[in-house]
């Protein structure tokens, strides 16, 4: 089920309020939890069972962490936990992969191919995999207890605002709030207002761009001239991050709805002014992620500086990785990796001595590169698109042209003035994200005053607000183009 699909919007979110807001506080999180498994079930109804299969299983090794004392015992435990979860990932993600690339071995050695019917990738599971990691490796390390309460472990890792594309939450950071949770008016006005804003942006901007971006990136190399590739790469570049903030915007707005604050996960990434910044601002619960239970174990920044630049490979290889089982992936993510260690090298020395315009450049010039990887069907197809970028494909035909009219002049720049904050000064709900730490921010949200901006920008506010309600609305019932890029990981 789609935020933005009519089945949600006027029927699932307006009957689930109604019933969470209805029933006793003791039932509000069993009455998410069923409304979590129906959100889940209506895309992919058998694979529920995989979930919470998985949720079963995490729930008593959490408790089996707590009961033992023995470091030994403890680290199998743990050990056990990574097995379970990773090896779902492996036979559901990555088994398909795995089995092409052995057979292009085999096939090179005369040796017959083996042939496997690749399963179903169930949806969301790189996510609540990572949920279910994450509460293991907390309880190991003593940061939060145990959870014995079956529906609150149950709705920590299937709680569907976050469930299928993010943000992924650490255990340690909601596990005070699945117990307690005080809702505000202040709090729910916020998450209607950043509901709405992500709608918008999906539907009104992201949707659009993401139309001429897929219509350039099917050309045939022989039709694929350079203005094109640049014009597809732009609204792949501006859609990408439209599309998957909006889906955290919806995501966190929906949360707050039901009391909890779950932390950023975007701050304007395209305003960094250095690939080590980029990640600051970008994806940052994933990023976040990735630091706490891979990077820092491998040893992180107090090792020799030999082995920070292979960690630093290491864990951007995987994240390419974790994206999907494609050679683009792993490509876009060594490249994230190499540019890192190439700055830990004396990059960021010679950046800092350059005008802000030329760092923003250097980091936009990367960025977008790699997202050709990361768009492309495969190696080919990205390699085929890059030269044409570099005008060896179709020429310098104006074709493209025939892809840009008004309304995609305008989701350009509304999109462009979106990612370089222009609009954030226009409410405090904004503005405070502005001044985030690694996703959290402060003062806390929950500080925000209905009316702390003035009547005159509430009113405003308002009108935008329902505008764009009514506008995006119109284009979920028209039926237009809908897909959220996160959902296929």
């Amino acid at each position: 089920m789609l935020f933005s699909s009519p089945v949600f919007l006027f029927l699932f979110m307006p009957l689930l309020l109604l019933v969470y807001w209805s029933v006793p506080r003791p039932l509000r999180n069993s009455v998410l939890l069923v409304a979590s498994l129906v959100f889940y079930a209506w895309g992919e109804r058998f694979f529920a069972l995989v979930m919470l299969g998985s949720i079963f299983g995490n729930w008593l090794l959490g408790l089996a962490l707590d009961a033992l004392t023995d470091p030994g015992r403890r680290k199998l435990v743990v050990a056990a936990a990574v097995v379970l979860n990773i090896g779902l990932l492996a036979v559901f993600k990555y088994s398909e992969f795995l089995i092409a690339n052995l057979n292009a071995l085999l096939e090179t050695v005369g040796i017959a191919p083996i042939t496997v019917v690749a399963p179903h990738l169930p949806l969301g599971i790189s996510f609540f995999t990572f949920h279910a990691l994450s509460y293991v490796i907390d309880v190991y390390r003593g940061v939060a207890r145990a959870q014995r309460r079956p529906v609150d472990f149950a709705l920590y890792i299937a709680f569907f605002p976050q469930l299928i594309a993010g943000p992924i939450i650490r255990y340690h950071d909601i596990s005070d709030q699945l117990r307690r949770r005080p809702v505000t008016l202040e709090l729910a006005a916020s998450g209607i207002e950043r509901f709405l804003a992500g709608f918008g942006k999906k539907m009104l901007l992201a949707n659009p761009l993401g139309e001429v971006a897929d219509h350039i990136f099917a050309l045939p190399a022989a039709e694929l001239s350079l203005g094109a590739a640049w014009l597809g790469l732009l609204c792949y570049t501006l859609q990408i991050y439209l599309d998957f903030s909006a889906y955290s915007d919806m995501a966190i707005g929906l949360a707050r709805l039901f009391g909890f604050t779950f932390l950023e996960n975007f701050n304007y990434p395209y305003l960094s002014q250095s690939l080590q910044e980029f990640w600051r601002r970008w994806h940052i619960s994933l990023s976040n992620w990735l630091r706490d239970y891979l990077y820092i174990p491998l040893g992180g920044n107090r090792v020799a500086p030999w082995r920070v630049y292979v960690n630093l490979a290491t864990v951007f290889l995987l994240c390419g990785l974790w994206h999907g089982a494609n050679w683009t992936f792993v490509v876009w993510g060594l490249i994230h990796g190499l540019f890192l260690i190439f700055e830990r090298l004396g990059l960021s020395t010679l950046l800092a001595r350059m005008p802000r315009l030329l760092r923003h450049a250097y980091t936009l010039a990367v960025v977008s590169l790699a997202w050709v990887f990361f768009r492309a069907a495969d190696l080919s197809h990205a390699i085929t698109y890059l030269k044409a970028m570099v005008g060896l494909g179709a020429g310098w035909s104006l074709d493209f042209l025939g892809d840009i009219d008004p309304l995609v002049v305008i989701c350009l720049a509304l999109g462009s003035l979106a990612s370089a904050a222009v609009f954030s000064p226009l409410t405090a709900d904004w503005r405070l994200r502005r001044n985030q730490n690694q996703g959290r921010v402060d003062p806390d949200i929950r500080t925000l005053q209905i009316g702390q901006d003035g009547v005159v920008m509430m009113a405003g506010r308002l009108i935008v607000l329902l505008s764009i309600g009514l506008l995006a609305s119109s284009q979920v019932a028209a039926g237009t183009y809908n897909p959220f890029i996160y959902f296929r990981f």
